[in-house]
C-alpha cells in the first residue's frame, strides 16, 4: 500500500469519527438495519440483515429505544440490501435498494411500509447531489398531483450498523404492479399476438446497472445514442419476438412523428396515449431535468395498450441543480431539455414538440396546470415546498452534522422558487395560451352500466368473463369512434376505427364476448383486455388526443351502491347526472338486452395496421379460411384455419394496400390493411 492510499484511508477514518453523533429521536419515522455480522453493504450481491422500523403515528416522536417496544414497530424482519445508483455511487452517502424477506431469507414478504401499498421491493433514496434534499420528494409529488403514478415516498431518518446515516426517502421501485405500473406481467411463453403486445416497462438509461443494451436509437442534434434497456421483461428473460415487437413501437413512433403525421388513425395518436407523453413532457420542461429523456426515462405499455411514458424518475438535477463539481450546468430556465445540447434523448420527443398539433395539446395542458389551484400552479408549489421545508427542518442539522450536505438550506430554496417563477414566464413565452387546438368536437358519450364484480355460478365458473360496460351516446349527433380508448392500463379497450354511433343508442363491451354471448343471448360491441377491478378503479375514456370524453371512478365503498359478487351492476339512473357521483348510480340485476343489432363482424379485430410483419386476425367466431387479396381482386395467399385467431406472416408482401377476407359460418367479411 503506498503512501498516498494510507494518507486517503486516515483522512475518511478522521472524518467518519469527526461526525459521531449521538441520535435519539425525531418527528420522523426511523429505520434501523441491522446486518448480519455487521457486514458493510456492497454495491452487489445483497447481504442479508434485519430492519425495524419505528412510527407511532400521529404528531408524536419517534425514539430509538422505541424498536424494542413491537407497538411502535411499523416494520421487524428481514431484508437483503445492496448500495444502488450510478453517478451517486460517487458520494460518501450511499442510497440502497432492499427486499422484505420472510423468516427463511429467501422468500419475498409483501408488506406495507408506513402506509405505503403491499410490496416487497423499496429504496432508500440519499437524495444525492441535491442540497435541498426535497427535489425528487417534490417532483414525485407533483406527478402524482396531476393524476399520473409516481413512486410514493416517506421522509425517514436512518441508523446502519448502529451508525446514524442521515435523512433519506423511502420508497417505491419502479415495478409492474396493481398499485404501481399497471402493466400486465408479461411472460416468457408470450411470443404472439396479442400476449406479445405487453405489457412492458422500457428505460432509456445509461448501463452502470449491469443490463445489456436491448436496442439504440438516434438522438436529436447530439452524436450521442439512446440507449434502451428492458427492465419488464427482465433482459434475462426476454424473447426475441418480445424484443422485436416493443422495438418497433418506438421505431414506429420515431417515423411518424418526423413525419409530423398527426392523423388519429395512422398517426402518432394511434401509436401513444398521447396525454402520458404530454405530462411526462411538461413535468420534465417544468423542472428543467438534465436526465430527462436521455437517462432514467422510462415507458410501458399494457397488453393490447398504446405505448405511454412515464413513471418519472430521478429528479435530483433539476431547477436549476446540476452536477457542478463535474462541470455541468445544463438545468437552466431559459432552455428545452429536448435541445439542450447533451441529454437530449430520443429525437421523436422533439419531432413530437415540432409537430403543431402536439405542441398545442401541449400548450393547453401547460396553461391548465398552472391556473390556480392547480397543481403545478407557482404559489401550489411553493406551499409543497414550504411544508416540506417545515417537515424535515429538524433532521437538516443532523444530515448536515454527518455529512456536510446542507450549504445554505434557506438560499436553496429561494432559489429552486425562483427558478420555478423564471421558467414559468419562459414557458408561457414559448408556448402561448394553447386556446386554438385543433377541436373537431368530443362526442357525448357517457359510461352508463358497469358490471364490475360478476356473481360466481357453477355455469359460469370464471366471473370476470361476464365483466362488462356499457357506453351511451347521450348527444342529438351522431358519434364518430375512430380513435376514441379507455386512457391509461389496467383496463384497455379501443373502439374500431370508423364505427359509429347513433343519437340515443348504446354499446356494450365486454370482458369475454363468447361467453357474454351465452349468458345474455347476444353478442356484445367490443371486447376488452384485462379486468375491472372489484373495488373500484378510473375509466377514462379519451380521444386520440388526449381529450377527455368522459371519467368515472368507481368503488365498491358508500355511497356507491352495493354491487360487488351480489349479481347486479352499476346502473346510471339519469343521463345527465354527474356518472362520477356513487349517488347518481343503482344496483340493478335487470337482464340485458341489445340496445343495437351488433353484427358479429364488428368484433373482428385485424392489427396492428400499418403492420410490418406479423399480422393478428381475432373474431369471436371461428374463422374458416383466410384470403389476402390485390387491389385488384387477385388472390395473393389464401389459408384454412379453423380458429378464432389467426397470425399471418406478412414480411414477404411488398409496401401497400391489400384487402383481408376472412370466411366464417356466418358469411365473408372484408378488411383493408397498410403493409409498411
Amino acid at each position: 500500500m503506498n503512501f498516498r492510499s494510507v494518507l486517503i484511508i486516515l483522512f475518511t477514518l478522521i472524518c467518519e469519527i469527526s461526525v459521531a453523533q449521538i441520535f435519539t429521536d425525531s418527528n420522523l419515522p426511523i429505520v434501523i438495519i441491522n446486518t448480519d455480522g455487521g457486514v458493510i453493504i456492497p454495491d452487489n450481491p445483497r447481504v442479508l440483515a434485519s430492519m425495524k422500523i419505528i412510527k407511532r403515528g400521529g404528531d408524536q416522536r419517534n425514539w430509538v429505544t422505541d424498536q424494542d417496544s413491537s407497538k411502535f414497530l411499523n416494520y421487524d424482519g428481514r431484508i437483503n440490501i445492496e448500495i444502488r445508483g450510478s453517478s451517486s455511487q460517487y458520494l460518501r452517502k450511499k442510497q440502497y435498494g432492499l427486499t422484505t424477506l420472510e423468516s427463511d431469507n429467501i422468500s419475498n414478504r409483501n408488506v406495507s411500509l408506513l402506509g405505503l401499498p403491499v410490496e416487497n421491493d423499496w429504496i432508500l433514496n440519499a437524495l444525492g447531489f441535491d442540497p435541498s434534499l426535497m427535489r425528487d420528494y417534490i417532483c414525485y409529488n407533483l406527478s402524482r398531483r396531476i393524476g399520473n403514478y409516481a413512486t410514493r415516498t416517506v421522509y425517514c431518518e436512518v441508523i446502519i450498523n448502529g451508525s446514524y446515516n442521515g435523512l433519506y426517502v423511502l420508497q417505491e421501485k419502479i415495478k409492474a404492479g396493481d398499485d404501481r405500473v399497471d402493466v400486465k406481467k408479461i411472460s416468457p411463453s408470450d411470443k404472439a399476438f396479442p400476449k406479445v403486445t405487453g405489457g412492458y416497462i422500457t428505460k432509456a438509461d445509461k448501463t452502470t446497472g449491469g443490463d445489456p443494451v436491448a436496442w439504440t436509437m438516434p438522438s436529436y442534434l447530439t452524436s450521442k445514442n439512446v440507449l434502451f434497456i428492458h427492465e419488464l421483461p427482465k433482459p434475462e428473460n426476454v424473447t426475441l419476438e418480445q424484443n422485436n415487437y416493443i422495438k418497433g413501437e418506438f421505431e414506429k413512433l420515431d417515423y411518424l412523428a418526423l413525419g409530423i403525421n398527426s392523423s388519429s388513425t395512422n398517426g402518432w395518436p394511434s401509436v401513444i396515449d398521447v396525454s402520458s407523453f404530454i405530462d411526462y413532457m411538461l413535468l420534465n420542461e417544468y423542472s428543467a431535468n438534465t436526465d430527462a429523456y436521455q437517462l432514467s426515462t422510462f415507458f410501458h405499455k399494457d397488453r393490447n395498450g398504446k405505448l405511454r411514458a412515464g413513471p418519472i424518475w430521478d429528479h435530483n438535477l433539476t431547477f436549476g441543480n446540476d452536477l457542478t463539481l463535474w462541470g455541468f450546468d445544463r438545468s437552466k430556465y431559459d432552455t428545452w431539455q429536448f435541445s439542450n445540447g447533451d441529454n437530449t434523448g430520443a429525437r421523436f420527443w422533439k419531432g413530437l414538440f415540432d409537430d403543431p398539433v402536439y405542441r398545442c395539446y401541449l400548450s393547453r395542458r401547460f396553461n391548465e396546470l398552472i391556473m390556480p389551484d392547480m397543481p403545478l400552479n407557482r404559489n401550489l408549489v411553493y406551499s409543497l415546498i414550504d411544508s416540506t421545508a417545515l417537515l424535515i427542518n429538524e433532521a437538516l442539522s443532523r444530515e448536515n452534522q454527518r455529512w456536510g450536505t446542507v450549504n445554505n438550506f434557506t438560499g436553496e430554496l429561494t432559489k429552486i422558487k425562483d427558478f420555478i417563477s423564471n421558467r414559468i414566464n419562459w414557458m408561457y413565452s414559448k408556448l402561448g395560451s394553447g386556446s386554438n387546438c385543433i377541436n373537431a368536437g368530443i362526442p357525448e358519450l357517457a359510461i352508463t352500466r358497469i358490471m364490475y364484480c360478476p356473481e360466481t355460478s357453477v355455469e359460469f365458473p370464471s366471473p370476470d368473463d361476464l365483466e362488462f360496460i356499457e357506453v351511451t351516446n347521450t348527444g342529438t349527433s351522431e358519434a364518430v369512434l375512430s380513435g376514441i380508448f379507455f386512457a391509461g392500463t389496467g383496463f384497455v379497450y379501443q373502439f374500431p376505427m370508423y364505427s359509429v354511433l347513433p343519437p340515443g343508442v348504446s354499446v356494450t363491451i365486454a370482458g369475454n364476448a363468447a361467453v357474454f354471448k351465452m349468458k345474455y343471448g347476444f353478442f356484445p360491441f367490443g371486447q376488452f383486455t384485462r379486468d375491472l377491478s372489484d373495488t373500484g378503479e378510473k375509466l377514462l375514456l379519451s380521444d386520440a388526443y388526449g381529450n377527455v370524453i368522459d371519467y368515472v371512478c368507481y368503488s365498491d365503498a358508500y355511497p356507491w351502491p352495493e354491487a360487488r359478487g351480489n349479481g347486479k351492476y352499476l346502473n346510471l339512473k339519469d343521463y345527465k347526472a354527474d356518472n362520477n357521483l356513487g349517488s347518481s348510480w343503482e344496483a340493478v340485476e335487470n337482464d340485458l338486452i341489445s340496445a343495437v343489432d351488433v353484427n358479429p363482424e364488428s368484433l373482428i379485430k385485424i392489427y396492428p395496421s400499418p403492420v410490418t410483419d406479423k399480422l393478428v386476425i381475432e373474431h369471436p367466431e371461428i374463422i374458416s379460411e383466410v384470403h389476402i387479396l390485390n387491389l385488384q381482386g387477385q388472390v395473393l395467399m389464401s389459408t384454412v384455419t379453423g380458429s378464432d385467431q389467426v397470425v399471418i406472416e406478412m414480411n414477404g408482401f411488398t409496401k401497400g394496400i391489400y384487402i383481408i377476407k376472412l370466411v366464417s359460418a356466418h358469411g365473408n367479411y372484408f378488411r383493408k390493411i397498410i403493409k409498411m
